[in-house]
């Protein structure tokens, strides 16, 4: 059974940064595309950003562009989701999800092509 352990969420003040990690004890999420997605209170999970298999591919929402950097560590199994200049509309629960098996694209519809999901960090930024 795939596990993904999100980590590094917290409280923070606007204009902070924080990374977040998305792990796996399985080191065939290596081979895996890789996403994150936020859901905030009273909204539905949306797309923030998303990483091929390879690494090479990256993908971001529009909200997040120019702030945020996805990235992943094979060595690690990992995949990390650095933020900066954070700001009170990015408060949320954030998700890492397993994409499609040596894909090196990036689906953003949380519904569709996603079979293993972690179970949230929460980031809390405030004014």
């Amino acid at each position: 059974q795939v596990q993904l352990v999100e980590s590094g969420g917290g409280s923070v003040q606007a204009g902070a940064s924080l990374r977040l990690t998305c792990a796996s004890s399985i080191s065939s999420f290596n081979r895996f595309a890789a996403t994150w997605f936020r859901q905030a209170p009273g909204k539905e999970r949306e797309f923030v950003a998303g990483i091929g298999w390879r690494g090479s591919v990256t993908r971001y929402a529009e909200a997040v562009l120019g702030r945020f950097t996805i990235s992943r560590d094979k060595a690690r199994n990992a995949v990390y989701l650095e933020m900066n200049s954070l700001t009170p509309e990015d408060t949320a629960v954030y998700y890492c999800a397993r994409g499609g098996g040596y894909i090196d694209d990036v689906y953003p519809d949380p519904k569709s092509g996603y079979d293993a999901w972690g179970q949230g960090t929460r980031v809390t930024v405030s004014s």
